[in-house]
Formats: structure tokens, C-alpha cells, sequence
């Protein structure tokens, strides 16, 4: 039987750095504020020039120097963002494999918000284990500047930009094996955290209206009471099913949107300080690179180990949330 291992990582950031002191001068906040309600110190800003495709190449280009392959054995790329380079058309995941060089590859975007990397590690997962594809590059990259309301002091403050990348290889040692993955959504919750503008379903009359709805708007106390409930929910239920306990998960790897979110998921699990993985101090909410950017700090610190068992947890937009027990392969155990 054919199995999937998750065999490396890699992610990059932006140069320039957007801290909290000067977000005050840009809009009625404070540092002390920011900290208090998110956790959130700086975040990085991409480049004038600098796209999603861009980013997702330097984080894409570290995974697979780490994962010992060469590029052409990759052949599959999934890309998951909601700040493409471009809206409709081309994805961003076809953008990447040229600037990677690769030829007739099987690229493609999808859309789950911060739940992406998860549901990209599903795909990847399902058409390793079909035979179908042997090692899948997948992204999870964002722009998310390019679609933040600088004048809106209840999002400006959250968001950064970055990307991270994994190789997802096929495997017949069961002990590299991805455990489980669990991924939802619920539509009717969709109007807590989105984008209104750009689609069909959104018409608006007036060109003030149709600019602001092409930025991210949130309803930020409703959507954190769903997300820390539905969270908590999501990762019991795949430690229950799978006969895990929490003691055993070397790395807890939630999204990192907000401390606070993070803090009562880790409390609810009875998880100790140095299981649960912390970015969002320097990073901010990076959206569907925010968990591959997590582990590859965790990686770049010595602190992920060949064997560790990962917890990854994540909600999002849609709204969607996923889950998912995953040990680190490597090169091979």
C-alpha cells in the first residue's frame, strides 16, 4: 500500500517589516492595544513588485532543495491563497510552476482562506494514496496587503504577507504516513470574514462601494467565538478518533490569526507551553502560509525532528476549518 509522508518544508518573508508603532500613526490604535487583543508585534509587507506567485517560488525553491529531489520529479504543484496574483485567470499555482521551470505539470488554485495549507495537505494526501501522483509541491501563499483596508483599524493590524511550501512524497513505510485529516465548512457563516467584491454574486452600484468591497472585512468578536469553539472541537475529535492523546503531539501547530485563539485551544487540550508553536508575534495573520511558516521556524531552530508528531489546526473564511495529524518524514526516518 501506497502512503503519503510529509517529507520537507520551506517558507520566505518579506524584507520590510510593518510594526505596530507605525500602524498608530496610520489609524486609531496602539501597541498596547494590538498586543493585548491579538499578540501581534509586526507583521511582513511584500515588495511594490513583489506578487504571491513570487514568494511561493523562494519558499517552494527551500522545500524541494530539502526534500532531495530534483524539480522534476515534482508532479503536482497546489497552491492555496486568497490573494492571487491574478482574480480569475491564470492561477497562481501555473504562475509558480513556470517561474520553477516545470513543464506540463498539474497546477492549480484553491480558495479556503486560512484553512488553504489543511486542504491543500488533504489533496495532496488523496491523490498521493490514489497513485496518482508520487511527490506534490504544495503552497500556501499570500499577498494579503494587496486586499487590507489600511483605514480599517480592525483588520489593518492583523494581516501580513509570506509563504510557505511542503513536499507531500509517496511512501510505503507506514510510520512516515500522514495519520488523518479532517476538513469542514459552514456557508452560513460566510458574511464573519470576507472579501464582498470581485465575484458574481456581488453588485454594487456605486465605484466607492465596489473599491472598499475588494478589501477583507471581518466581523472580529462573532468570528472569534466560532473559531475558538469550532477549533477545539476540530482537533478533540481527530485526537479521539485516531486513539491519541495530547501528550503524545510533539508540535501543536494551529493558524496563527490571534494569541487569544491559540491560548484557549491550547488550554482546552491540556497542552504544555513548548507544544504549542507561536508565530504570530513577529508574523501576523499570514492566512494559508501561516501554518507552513510556523513549521518551517520550528525546522530552522533545530526543534522538528525526523518522527515528530505535528497537530495542525485551522479555521478561516468560508468559514472552514480543518484539521491534521502529521508525523515529519524528512528525507526518510
Amino acid at each position: 500500500m501506497m502512503y503519503a509522508a510529509f517529507r520537507s518544508i520551506g517558507a520566505y518573508v518579506p524584507a520590510k517589516i510593518l510594526t505596530n508603532a507605525e500602524l498608530e500613526v496610520m489609524v486609531d490604535t496602539s501597541d498596547e492595544w494590538i498586543t493585548k487583543r491579538t499578540g501581534i508585534k509586526e507583521r511582513h509587507i511584500a515588495a511594490e513588485n513583489e506578487t504571491t506567485s513570487d514568494m511561493g517560488v523562494k519558499a517552494a525553491e527551500l522545500a524541494i532543495e530539502r526534500s532531495g529531489l530534483d524539480k522534476s520529479q515534482i508532479d503536482m504543484i497546489v497552491c492555496a491563497t486568497i490573494s492571487p496574483d491574478y482574480f480569475c485567470m491564470p492561477s497562481t499555482a501555473t504562475i509558480i510552476a513556470t517561474k520553477l521551470g516545470l513543464e506540463k505539470v498539474t497546477a492549480f488554485d484553491l480558495s479556503a482562506a486560512c484553512t488553504g495549507f489543511v486542504y491543500a495537505l488533504s489533496i495532496a494526501k488523496a491523490f498521493v494514496e490514489s497513485g496518482m501522483k508520487k511527490n506534490v509541491l504544495i503552497v500556501g501563499a499570500e499577498r494579503l496587503s494587496a486586499i487590507t483596508d489600511y483605514s480599517d483599524r480592525g483588520t489593518c493590524i492583523l494581516f501580513g504577507d509570506g509563504a510557505g511550501a511542503a513536499i507531500i512524497s509517496a511512501t510505503e513505510n507506514k510510520s512516515e504516513a500522514i495519520i488523518d485529516i479532517h476538513t469542514g465548512s459552514d456557508g452560513a457563516y460566510a458574511d464573519l470574514l470576507m472579501t464582498p467584491n470581485g465575484g458574481s454574486g456581488s453588485v454594487h452600484d456605486a465605484l466607492d462601494r465596489e473599491a472598499a468591497g475588494c478589501f477583507m472585512q471581518m466581523k472580529g468578536n462573532e468570528t472569534f467565538k466560532v473559531a475558538v469553539r469550532t477549533l477545539t472541537n476540530d482537533v478533540v475529535e481527530i485526537l479521539e478518533q485516531n486513539n491519541i492523546a495530547s501528550s503524545a503531539i510533539k508540535h501543536f501547530v494551529p493558524h496563527q490569526a490571534n494569541y487569544r485563539i491559540i491560548k484557549a485551544v491550547g488550554d482546552a487540550l491540556n497542552l504544555a507551553d513548548e507544544q504549542v508553536v507561536l508565530t504570530v508575534e513577529k508574523y501576523g495573520n499570514t492566512s494559508g502560509a501561516s501554518i507552513p511558516m510556523a513549521i518551517n521556524d520550528i525546522y530552522e531552530a533545530g526543534r522538528l525532528q525526523e518522527g515528530d508528531l505535528m497537530l495542525l489546526d485551522a479555521f478561516g473564511g468560508g468559514l472552514t476549518w480543518g484539521s491534521a495529524l502529521v508525523p515529519f518524514a524528512g528525507k526518510g526516518i
